[in-house]
């Protein structure tokens, strides 16, 4: 396995792992509070539709000529990761809210309970909430699956790294019986915020015509570089004047 394709395990990995942890969130507050049976069938349909996304798409972005994919690959990456970063940025100048999984439990249980009387057979708000947190949850990871992979050709071992993921979070979350507040969400979204922001400009350049010097060693100091401007931000938006934090997303 080449380097590059270790940072695209590890990226996928990360990526899935933060996003399955909230989907359990979802899921197991209305499981507990409503029906199982429902939630887990709302789970269930969403990861069909997300694998009939990736199964559409994937052979859709491998047919583009190369040049053109990189450049579609590295602007979504871009996108997605600048986003990523901007939140983990935030967080931790404190101008925004952590995310915290025992209060979006909290929350999710509460409208659970307000939502009415359960039917004793299927529960159609447990369904329709699990599917909704699933499939949003799982589609920017889909899409991340999909741009990593389509790039490198290994839209498999994108596909595992998330699989292993979302296997490990299932494990420990029904070990648990709780959400997993203890995980470190915010190291973890800096991390991939890191890494796509860092791939999306690498691929997205060569996409564009530019010629990398060293070609995939430059990532070497691109993720550095990427990793020390976002840390320069948090010093210096720690340094303005004190704002009150927005909520966490």
């Amino acid at each position: 396995m080449s380097g590059t394709e270790l940072g695209l395990a590890i990226s996928v990995f990360l990526a899935c792992a933060v996003e399955a942890v909230e989907a359990l969130t979802i899921v197991l507050a209305v499981g507990v509070t409503r029906s199982w049976s429902s939630a887990l069938s709302g789970v269930a349909a969403a990861a069909v539709t997300l694998a009939v996304i990736v199964a559409a798409l994937g052979p859709a972005l491998t047919a583009l000529p190369i040049g053109v994919l990189r450049l579609v690959v590295g602007g979504l990456l871009l996108i997605f990761g600048l986003q990523w970063l901007r939140k983990a940025v935030l967080r931790w100048a404190g101008l925004k809210a952590l995310h915290d999984e025992t209060e979006a439990f909290a929350a999710e249980t509460a409208s659970a309970r307000a939502a009415g009387r359960r039917s004793d057979g299927f529960d159609g708000y447990s369904f329709t909430i699990a599917f909704k947190g699933v499939l949003l949850e799982g589609l920017e990871v889909a899409f991340i699956v999909l741009t990593f992979g389509a790039n490198q050709h290994r839209v498999g071992l994108a596909a595992a790294a998330a699989g292993v993921a979302i296997a490990l979070v299932t494990f420990v979350g029904a070990a648990a019986r709780a959400p997993l507040a203890r995980v470190p969400e915010n190291a973890m979204k800096y991390a991939v915020g890191v890494m796509l922001t860092s791939f999306g400009t690498f691929w997205g350049a060569e996409g564009a015509g530019a010629s990398w010097p060293g070609g995939d060693a430059a990532l070497l100091a691109l993720i550095p570089a990427v990793a020390l401007a976002s840390a320069g931000m948090v010093a210096w938006l720690r340094r303005l004047p004190a704002r009150t934090a927005v909520g966490a997303t």
